[in-house]
């Protein structure tokens, strides 16, 4: 890879960056909308930049954005989800620690925990990167495909053990099967997703649902947020990001095995005592999951999440081979990413927790339960209202009977079980 490859990898860089705040801070704009538009001007792209970097390059330039604004929006997307409580889909389960953490006053701990967190998880992928990618050629493919049924159905089986300690397995397990059959719904059932903007996913609705409306109507109806203080005790949160990691490389292989499970079988086996080590256990798994993907893109070919499948249409089979150049301009831009987006996401950390103080919560709460109806519709259409209707009344059903979110994960893991026992 030479100068004018890392001279391109920086611009872009800086481009995505850009893409991935604005993603990151608006709520429902997911970092895959962005992909799936910029993959369908994609050839008029190709024309203007093949005259300024290469034709041989243009494809590379383009998913170099994509993949920094995938990285910073992993950073960035824990701004919103702490102080005004909507959570990406990809951390729902740091919603609720968030939520606290800001209703003490110290809201900003919660982002820096977070911006902490996936920076020690990108370190961490962007180093694994090229030496995994060697692991996964030299024959662990195979044997790791083989090992997906018993790692999804363990990882089910963790989360409902760790409410069976608590005294409400029964519960746990309904509540799984319940959100399990409402995954299976919304992926398998062919259920129309077309909103006025576009054809969207349904799984926004769907985690929306489960996991962001209750917390937000429950905060509409309690007291004002306090003033927010920076006083942050990051004691341990760098040794929290790096149990992520772990988790996280495992999410970036296995169908299923999302930062929202990952984060909830990590709880299960080292549970934390401090709101802001668990936030950067999961912002740590979120930002492995992204990066290491493209692992996974350049092994098997097939992506795992929305950017590498945009990414994989674009660079075809120049990212495969071994350290080939497309693969490690990707993985330069990820580091190159992970460091903006650390310094932007404490820099809109700051910003929001100097407002937020001075908006009532009441209507905060309604106002952001409200956007998310408007922004499912325009994206999912009633189909997506309807979806995230259901499932909104199924995430107020943990708290009534005393069991954690974390079995509404059976959204996401029943259908990967089932799909995998032939059923």
């Amino acid at each position: 890879m030479g100068p004018f490859s890392i001279l391109i990898c920086v611009v872009c860089s800086i481009v995505g960056a850009g893409m991935g705040l604005f993603s990151g801070l608006v709520p429902g704009i997911h970092v895959n909308t962005l992909a799936s538009v910029m993959l369908a001007s994609y050839p008029a792209m190709e024309e203007l930049l093949s005259g300024i970097v290469g034709e041989g390059r243009a494809a590379a330039a383009v998913s170099c954005c994509i993949m920094s604004a995938a990285v910073v929006h992993s950073f960035v997307d824990f701004v919103p989800s702490v102080f005004i409580g909507a959570p990406d889909s990809d951390d729902h389960v740091a919603m609720l620690p968030g939520h606290r953490l800001l209703l003490q006053g110290r809201g900003m701990a919660a982002v820096r925990a977070a911006a902490v967190g996936s920076l020690v998880g990108a370190s961490a992928a962007v180093t694994l990167a090229v030496p995994l990618q060697w692991v996964m050629m030299a024959g662990c493919e195979g044997f790791l495909d083989g090992l997906t049924p018993v790692v999804v159905t363990a990882a089910a089986s963790i989360i409902l053990l760790g409410q069976f300690r608590k005294g409400c397995g029964i519960q746990g397990a309904v509540l799984f099967c319940l959100s399990g059959t409402l995954g299976v719904a919304v992926m398998d059932l062919g259920i129309p997703s077309d909103g006025i903007l576009g054809d969207g996913t349904l799984l926004f609705p769907m985690l929306s649902g489960l996991f962001g409306m209750p917390v937000l109507l429950t905060s509409a109806s309690g007291g004002d947020i306090p003033r927010q203080s920076d006083a942050s005790d990051m004691s341990g949160v760098h040794a929290a990001g790096v149990k992520g990691v772990v988790m996280g490389c495992i999410a970036g292989w296995f169908p299923g095995i999302t930062s929202t499970v990952g984060a909830s079988i990590s709880a299960c086996f080292m549970p934390e005592n401090r709101p802001e080590r668990f936030i950067s256990t999961v912002a740590s798994i979120g930002t492995v999951t992204s990066i290491l993907s493209l692992v996974t893109l350049s092994v098997s070919g097939s992506g795992r999440s929305g950017i590498c499948i945009v990414i994989g249409d674009m660079v075809g089979d120049s990212i495969g081979g071994f350290a080939s150049e497309t693969f490690l301009m990707l993985i330069l831009t990820a580091g190159i990413a992970s460091a903006l987006g650390y310094a932007l996401t404490i820099a809109s950390g700051k910003a929001m927790a100097g407002t937020v103080g001075r908006v009532d919560s009441r209507r905060l709460g309604l106002g952001v339960a409200a956007f998310t109806v408007v922004l499912v519709h325009l994206f999912t259409g009633p189909w997506g209202v309807a979806i995230l209707a259901v499932s909104t009344m199924i995430g107020f059903l943990a708290p009534a009977y005393g069991t954690d979110r974390t079995v509404l994960c059976g959204c996401l893991l029943l259908p990967v079980i089932l799909m995998q026992v032939g059923l």
